[in-house]
């Protein structure tokens, strides 16, 4: 694959994550980590709210013709991120009571 279009994908994906953390910011969330690595996994985002912690995936499509964006995360996407989860949590060490997961659909019109 050509670099330019690999950068691109890149800039599109991160642009992604912007606006996601930009919406849970303004909701009342706050975060805790972006882009870590835990267990061998890629967290996207991590965030807190009222002892709530949530795991964040976000996906960024530019059209749906290769299908739904939450639909990339699939069974084996869900068992990897609990993975990174259940290893973030071990070492960070949150005072939060309750863990749920989310995925965040960024899509360009």
């Amino acid at each position: 694959m050509k670099k330019a279009i690999v950068d691109d994908r890149r800039a599109f994906g991160a642009e992604g994550e912007e606006r996601a953390a930009a919406h849970l910011e303004a909701t009342g969330w706050r975060l805790l980590a972006r882009n870590v690595r835990a267990g061998g996994v890629e967290l996207d985002l991590v965030a807190e709210r009222r002892g709530m912690l949530a795991f964040v995936e976000v996906k960024s499509r530019r059209a749906r013709a290769h299908g739904l964006p939450e639909e990339a995360v699939d069974a084996y996407k869900r068992a990897r991120l609990v993975r990174g989860a259940a290893a973030w949590l071990a070492t960070a060490r949150p005072r939060a009571r309750s863990v749920r997961f989310d995925v965040i659909c960024c899509e360009q019109a």
